[in-house]
């Protein structure tokens, strides 16, 4: 790919769509406070762990103050945050501004109202962290774009050899144990194929042996600490809110797993490294960020959502399982294989795919800063937000507006298949619009649509070996948790 390309390097769908907020809705005062200063986000940081969840914690709000438009306090707030006041916007016409990098500044809220030390990235702020104004943003995604477009012919068979051995493991352990832990085989899986995709070696095989999985592992967990709670016995809260929710946990205690990474990454990536140097970029710099890009964004990814597209497709039932075989089956019989024209062609195995993208997006909150006053559209109001304020949009309720999707609650497989496809502009999981490709000027993920290519692929691979499964399912830390407790081999392809 040319250094001038600007748009992602594959492309499964396109469409344009834009919603225009109606003109005439009431301008009205922003409800709801951050209570008294200090006191006010760590009340707020109680409810949001441990006195309400996530998901009580943002419906009570919405439902006292009678407006998907309010303000609050998102953790971790003291003394990790040095600001947790937030515009909280949870509909999905309102939504939409936190895309707009002209109204909106993506300046250091990856992770949300705090920023975690750059010493965990080699000391440099990687480009999730950049705001697009920044030149070394267009750089840095651009090389991202240059990579996965030297890669794509990698991505499908190199995913079924994973996935093959993924489901070997699941046959061999569902056999000797009666039910399996999809996670765990899950994080085997990803890890595999992220540093055999862009490293082009098995792990075992660099001196990370056996252990790389448990590196990154640490190295994510160190970073993510303030937004997540390990869900213990309400006598232990206290400890850990002190412990991962006030202080940051300090880089140097995971440096030398960062360094064994990273020494992986830039022993085997010379030739895109002299890529980023031809672009202007550090060869160092471009190696962090290349690191970053595989380990939190697809390692962290896929560790959190191929859980959640097991679990949504196994609470389907059988019925579901039918169809998607059928239409599986029939496709790679016409087309002699798995091919991405023929993938292209499952509208169902596509639709459920959005569907769970829809009903647990994989990355939950998005935040910006107002660049300037601007107004916000809900359904039924308009919002002044002023110069400055931190705009927070929790995906989850967005995009389960009931004044879009008819039974928002609810996983329905075909809800994208047809003139279903015009919501797709209402699912937002990527940083942007379902229907819109990333560029170097927005926030929206590089990879997204490898993602949902990779959400296709394991449906598939799925749907050819077995006619139907049962799951058990949880929440963890961050996603969910699917435990397999049948399969059914296919009798027929």
């Amino acid at each position: 790919m040319s250094p001038n390309s600007s748009s992602s390097p594959f492309h499964l769908q396109s469409s344009t769509s834009d919603d225009s907020p109606p003109s005439d809705l009431p301008l009205k005062p922003i409800p709801g406070n951050y209570g008294l200063p200090f006191f006010g986000p760590i009340k707020d940081r109680l409810d949001f762990f441990y006195h309400q969840g996530k998901e009580s914690f943002f419906q009570t709000r919405m439902h006292k103050y009678q407006s998907t438009v309010f303000r609050t306090n998102m953790p971790p707030g003291p003394f990790i945050a040095s600001n947790p006041n937030v515009i909280t916007l949870l509909d999905a016409i309102s939504f939409p501004i936190l895309f707009d990098t002209s109204k909106v500044e993506k300046l250091n809220v990856f992770d949300g109202t705090y920023m975690p030390s750059t010493a965990f990235t080699g000391g440099y702020r990687v480009c999730p962290f950049l705001d697009p104004s920044e030149p070394k943003h267009a750089l840095l995604k651009r090389l991202l774009f240059t990579l996965l477009a030297t890669l794509h012919d990698k991505f499908i068979p190199l995913f079924q050899n994973c996935l093959s051995e993924l489901f070997i493991n699941l046959e061999d352990q569902l056999s000797d144990k009666g039910k399996v832990y999809f996670n765990t085989l899950n994080d085997n899986m990803s890890f595999n194929f992220v540093l055999r995709l862009f490293c082009d070696q098995n792990p075992s095989e660099t001196r990370l042996g056996s252990n790389g999985q448990k590196l990154l592992d640490e190295w994510l967990f160190f970073q993510l600490a303030p937004l997540i709670t390990l869900g213990l016995p309400k006598f232990f809260n206290f400890f850990e809110d002190l412990l991962f929710h006030t202080w940051p946990l300090p880089a140097f205690l995971v440096k030398c797993s960062y360094k064994k990474i990273y020494d992986v990454f830039y022993m085997s990536m010379s030739s895109i490294l002299d890529e980023a140097e031809s672009f202007g970029i550090k060869r160092d710099e471009a190696c962090h960020n290349l690191v970053f890009m595989a380990g939190f964004n697809s390692y962290g990814g896929m560790k959190t959502w191929f859980p959640a597209l097991i679990k949504w497709v196994g609470l389907a039932g059988e019925k579901l399982h039918h169809q998607l075989r059928d239409e599986i089956r029939s496709v790679v019989r016409a087309e002699g294989g798995v091919t991405l024209s023929g993938i292209d062609k499952m509208s169902l195995t596509n639709s459920v795919v959005y569907e769970a993208l829809r009903i647990e997006p994989p990355v939950p909150f998005q935040y910006g800063k107002a660049k300037e006053d601007l107004v916000v559209h809900s359904h039924d109001a308009a919002f002044e937000i002023k110069k400055g304020e931190m705009i927070f949009g929790y995906q989850p309720f967005a995009t389960k507006d009931p004044k879009i999707f008819e039974d928002p609650e609810e996983f329905v497989g075909h809800r994208f298949v047809g003139e279903g496809k015009k919501l797709l502009k209402y699912v937002y999981w990527s940083n942007g619009r379902e229907v819109d490709d990333p560029t170097v000027e927005d926030k929206q993920c590089p990879g997204k649509d490898l993602v949902v290519l990779l959400s296709r692929v394991m449906l598939v691979e799925l749907f050819l070996r077995y006619d139907t499964f049962t799951i058990e399912a949880g929440t963890l830390l961050l996603g969910s948790s699917a435990t397999f407790t049948s399969l059914t081999k296919a009798t027929s392809i």
